[in-house]
């Protein structure tokens, strides 16, 4: 078994592994290794495989808070992917207890219908917890993933994010998102805009687990931030108003930098910046010299070769990259409403996306092997979430009138799509599966707007 211990720092956990040394001694006749195949986990007759998470158990009194929770995310990021089965907790409760690896109760869970049990415990000293995590092949006994871990108690979450990816990779060839993080402007806190005479919320930048967990406050500058982008684990361009003009800032969250790229070059400001997907550009809106409607621009990420890609009157704006970095689509109210277009990335070959819908904005280019692009449309009653599908010129809508619903941004594997709905009341980020499956609430106080989801 494994042992990865976890260190952390303000936003983000950091995992180090390290393999303890055995002794020395003459190696033994190496057994057979049983086969990648051999460690994958069926559901019977090609159905999906059910696997059960129940308590982790607490090896020490003070443990017991963290073993229960670590149960309750391992199966929260396992089931999010549908990609298993997963038993309920509550029927899962009804298998007597384990101990130890050696007192799993495999005939309980074969009669319960398990193909898959988790067995893990949690040893907590001072604020440095050891998990150690076994998934068994309930139909062989076999163990077939094991690792150890040691993290603070306040970190021990990420074990199971860490957990629920790496069963996901081994035994579905899957990469999971459980580790992945989201990012949005909120005005919960209530705080007036700072230097205005109209009283208005300022907006401030959060980031948050991709399950909502850990919301934590990036900005604290009182004014109107928004548009966050990922430009890498740690990195978030954001639109903030500065000296009352709209500034494209970079935030590096982990060492609390931040850099003013436009640096008051865009006399009416730059708005909507978006990453390319390399990290290496940065494409957004601003208003040229002389105009009264914006046009798209592109630029490096430290601000510098800043190219105009679009020349047309009509406003220009919300730009969204390809997967490959080499097209961009907008929105455009060229044609008299707001639709979608793109174009290469040198500005040539603007085309319309052609869906049915009257207004449509907001674009967001899904990531490979997904060759679509997710939008707003308006609906009898206000907006809702749409996806356009290159390959077959079809469009398929996945939210239906439950609230306004827009701002879709994609998951790193193109699975999930977060996005903003008032069909809770206040605007609130939530996310659902591509299918139209899995919905869930990720924010709750305030209103929360245009999310966007790291790689």
């Amino acid at each position: 078994m494994m042992r990865k211990t976890f260190t952390t720092s303000l936003v983000a956990a950091v995992a180090v592994l390290s393999i303890s040394a055995e002794p020395q001694q003459p190696p033994p006749a190496a057994p057979q290794q049983p086969s990648e195949v051999g460690l994958r986990i069926t559901g019977e007759s090609g159905a999906q495989p059910r696997y059960a998470v129940p308590d982790f158990v607490a090896l020490t009194p003070n443990a017991a808070e963290v073993a229960k929770m670590l149960g309750q995310v391992l199966w929260d990021d396992l089931n999010f992917e549908q990609e298993l089965y997963m038993i309920p907790r509550d029927i899962a409760a009804s298998v007597p207890v384990a101990r130890s690896p050696e007192q799993v109760p495999f005939a309980d869970w074969r009669e319960l219908g398990a193909d898959a049990v988790f067995f893990g415990t949690v040893a907590q000293k001072g604020d440095e917890v050891t998990v150690q995590v076994r998934l068994f092949n309930v139909q062989s006994r076999q163990s077939v993933f094991g690792e150890e871990y040691t993290s603070r108690a306040r970190s021990a979450r990420r074990i199971a994010h860490v957990v629920s990816d790496a069963v996901h990779l081994q035994q579905r060839g899957l990469v999971g998102v459980a580790q992945t993080r989201l990012t949005f402007a909120s005005d919960r806190n209530n705080e007036s805009v700072l230097g205005t005479v109209e009283k208005r919320s300022g907006k401030e930048i959060y980031v948050a687990d991709y399950d909502g967990a850990n919301q934590l406050r990036i900005t604290t500058t009182r004014q109107l931030n928004g548009f966050p982008s990922w430009g890498g684990p740690s990195t978030i361009a954001y639109q903030g108003w500065r000296n009352n003009v709209s500034e494209i800032l970079v935030s590096l969250i982990n060492t609390g930098e931040l850099k003013t790229v436009t640096r008051g070059r865009f006399r009416d400001g730059a708005y909507l910046p978006v990453f390319s997907p390399d990290g290496k550009q940065i494409a957004f809106a601003t208003l040229p010299p002389g105009q009264s409607a914006a046009d798209i621009h592109i630029m490096n990420a430290d601000g510098t070769n800043v190219r105009r890609l679009t020349t047309h009157p009509a406003a220009d704006t919300t730009p969204t990259w390809s997967p490959s970095g080499q097209q961009i689509a907008f929105t455009s109210d060229r044609s008299g409403r707001e639709q979608i277009y793109y174009m290469n990335v040198d500005g040539s070959g603007v085309t319309r996306l052609p869906v049915p819908d009257g207004i449509s904005d907001r674009a967001t280019w899904a990531p490979s092997p997904y060759n679509e692009i997710a939008y707003s449309a308006r609906t009898p009653g206000g907006y809702d979430i749409k996806i356009y599908e290159f390959a077959t010129n079809t469009t398929r809508q996945l939210t239906f009138g439950e609230g306004t619903n827009e701002s879709p941004a994609y998951s790193k594997t193109g699975r999930h799509i977060a996005f903003t709905s008032t069909r809770a009341g206040n605007v609130q980020v939530f996310t659902i599966g591509r299918n139209g499956r899995g919905l869930r609430q990720i924010t709750r106080a305030g209103n929360n707007q245009t999310p966007d989801w790291s790689n």
